[in-house]
């Protein structure tokens, strides 16, 4: 069986001597059964030729991002939707640059931005250029965002020097993108449930008037997503956020707490559940029917919510594999942390400093540290990067604790 088979990729090919490797590429990714669109680069043309990649490929090549031909056919959002992956090989110092830097100035990068699938990307140039500062920095830089990188090897060089600059052999790049798709089959084939809360929670004073907290939804939305790429069943049971939901996911809307657990109860059982909400720990004891009207001073009566992450932890018929909680702090993080661990029972609990503005709600920052409940890995830091790929991190983590 074609390991590949069914599977859609996006191979875009820039500048460089490497280009003529991308041609054996193509030829076993589609003898191992994928289908294979790709995108040449001016800079690529000065390598390899439209008309040796199409007898590859059996596809028309795309090259121009103002072709009205490529844009009536297939616009650039539409390539990006098509595929199931996008691979860059080779990609250059140039290119890696303009990435780390939100450029669109050809159809290859607005493709790549536009993207909602998982980029890899096969670097290759001198190897002065490589070890350069700025190509190191901005590259960290798409690791942040949640590029894959492959390679580069150390060898002998078409400019006739030695050393790490070199694109990674197709067999090499081919046997990653199996190993690629072999895990996401696995999860899929085992039909694992994923549960996640995100955003804030609203409790009501009046009918136009609640309590509610800054908490923005990114780093729950961003883990509900990264466990959908990786082949989960999905469900995101959402606080009221501004955040656009990737297709496929299972998102429950809700308001109050209460509403939350209630959505949460009717989801269960899952196979991980993540408690990255920030509900609120108080409501008022009695909502008024009618709006409150202007006065001096005004009193509210409150008394504790309901407790979701304690529900679910102590949920002894439908309790998680894994129950993963959250603890937004301001201080002595560890000493609460550990604490919330304890007394929620949960597996393991996610710390992070809200008061550190770089990493806060509405940062597209995060640094955390994971404190286990298993005391032989007692805890583990994130430094700070994207959410996007602290989320990555998480997954990766669940699918390695449930395998």
């Amino acid at each position: 069986m074609k390991n590949l088979y069914n599977k859609k990729i996006l191979l875009i090919i820039c500048g460089g001597i490497s280009a003529y490797k991308s041609l054996e590429l193509i030829r076993l990714l589609k003898k191992s059964g994928a289908e294979v669109k790709t995108i040449l680069t001016e800079s690529g043309k000065q390598f390899v030729t439209p008309l040796s990649i199409t007898s590859l490929s059996k596809e028309k090549v795309y090259e121009d991002l103002f072709s009205i031909e490529n844009e009536t056919e297939m616009d650039h959002i539409s390539l990006s939707r098509w595929c199931d992956i996008i691979l860059v090989a080779p990609i250059t110092a140039n290119t890696i640059s303009k990435l780390s830097n939100g450029s669109t100035e050809d159809l290859a990068s607005t493709v790549i931005l536009a993207s909602n699938k998982d980029i890899l990307i096969c670097p290759a140039m001198n190897v002065r250029m490589w070890e350069h500062p700025s190509t190191k920095s901005n590259l960290e830089k798409l690791k942040q965002f949640g590029y894959k990188v492959i390679g580069p090897e150390i060898g002998d060089m078409a400019c006739g020097e030695y050393g790490e600059g070199k694109m990674t052999e197709p067999n090499v790049i081919l046997q990653y993108i199996l190993n690629y798709f072999d895990k996401l089959r696995e999860i899929k084939n085992k039909k694992l449930k994923a549960l996640v809360t995100a955003g804030p929670t609203k409790e009501y004073i009046d009918p136009v008037r609640f309590i509610t907290n800054k908490s923005s939804g990114k780093q729950g939305y961003e883990i509900a997503k990264s466990f959908y790429k990786k082949g989960f069943d999905t469900t995101l049971i959402s606080g009221p956020t501004n955040i656009n939901i990737e297709p496929g996911i299972n998102l429950i809307q809700v308001e109050t707490a209460e509403e939350m657990l209630k959505a949460t109860q009717e989801s269960l059982p899952v196979d991980v559940a993540v408690f990255s909400a920030a509900v609120a720990d108080y409501k008022t004891k009695n909502i008024e029917h009618n709006k409150i009207k202007k006065n001096d001073s005004l009193i509210l009566s409150l008394e504790k919510n309901v407790d979701i992450l304690n529900f679910v932890s102590n949920h002894n018929l439908h309790r998680p594999n894994i129950v993963i909680g959250f603890a937004a702090e301001t201080n002595d993080l560890e000493e609460n942390s550990l604490k919330k661990l304890s007394e929620k029972n949960c597996d393991w609990l996610i710390s992070n400093d809200v008061s550190n503005d770089t990493i806060g709600f509405d940062s597209d920052y995060n640094e955390v540290t994971i404190y286990y409940k298993d005391k032989k890995k007692n805890r583990e830091f994130i430094s700070k990067r994207k959410k996007a790929q602290i989320a990555d991190e998480i997954t990766n983590k669940v699918i390695s604790y449930l395998n």
